[in-house]
């Protein structure tokens, strides 16, 4: 077995003390609905500031690519060079994570810090250089990548740290577990899916938590421009805290 494949292993089959466990399952818990909202915070601020990119849905950038190059208009290089970027970030956060010989809570904490870390570099660069008055342009650019990993941090974070947690940024699934588990309960017939009423309504509260995210930021863009990523910045700085 490569060492790679005995350390994917092992991260999987650790088992937590009692303590971190239970530390562990109140993260689970109260940690996911944040981050949903931070993720739409991105998402959306990436978007209308910096070209029309998604920083969260990342594939999303390869069908607007596509449109480009099948029916003519305007293309960014960087719609394409999103998707590298965040394997290669997704693959540092895995690295960190190794090196630093850390599982569950505190693994959690560091990954938290690394995002804000990287969220606060979008808000400096951004104040700096304003990528906004020039969404298509080098800045731009740059800004996006920073704001790629920082979601690409995020979605190494819940698998590694917090594997019980629903994903907080790809919200069809999301959608999907919400309709489906609605439509069991709804039913007079046998459910087709496990009976997890848990798990129905925490994908209600990240569903509303990303669309939080989207319509507070939505509404700031137009008032504080590039300063509308001292939000996502102020959220994960308080995720950090949680405890």
């Amino acid at each position: 077995m490569s060492t790679l494949a005995r350390s994917s292993a092992a991260l999987r089959n650790w088992t937590a003390p009692a303590d971190e466990t239970a530390e562990l399952s109140r993260l689970e818990e109260r940690l996911p609905a944040l981050l949903s909202v931070i993720a739409g915070m991105v998402d959306l601020t990436g978007f209308f500031t910096l070209g029309h990119i998604f920083t969260a849905h990342v594939t999303g950038n390869l069908v607007v690519a596509a449109a480009a190059a099948v029916h003519g208009g305007p293309f960014n290089p960087a719609q394409i060079l999103a998707i590298p970027v965040f394997m290669v970030a997704v693959a540092t956060v895995w690295l960190i994570a190794q090196a630093s010989d850390r599982r569950g809570p505190s693994l959690a904490r560091l990954l938290l810090f690394v995002q804000f870390l990287l969220l606060a570099a979008v808000l400096v660069f951004s104040i700096i250089t304003r990528p906004s008055a020039d969404p298509r342009g080098l800045a731009a650019g740059i800004a996006v990548m920073i704001a790629v990993a920082a979601m690409a941090c995020q979605y190494a974070l819940l698998r590694l740290a917090i594997p019980g947690a629903i994903s907080t940024a790809v919200m069809t699934g999301n959608l999907t577990n919400t309709v489906l588990s609605l439509m069991d309960l709804l039913s007079k017939h046998r459910a087709l899916l496990p009976v997890d009423a848990d798990r129905l309504r925490r994908s209600w509260h990240l569903l509303l938590g990303f669309l939080l995210g989207c319509v507070v930021s939505a509404s700031a863009v137009t008032v504080l421009g590039d300063w509308t990523w001292s939000l996502p910045v102020l959220l994960s700085a308080l995720a950090i805290a949680i405890r």
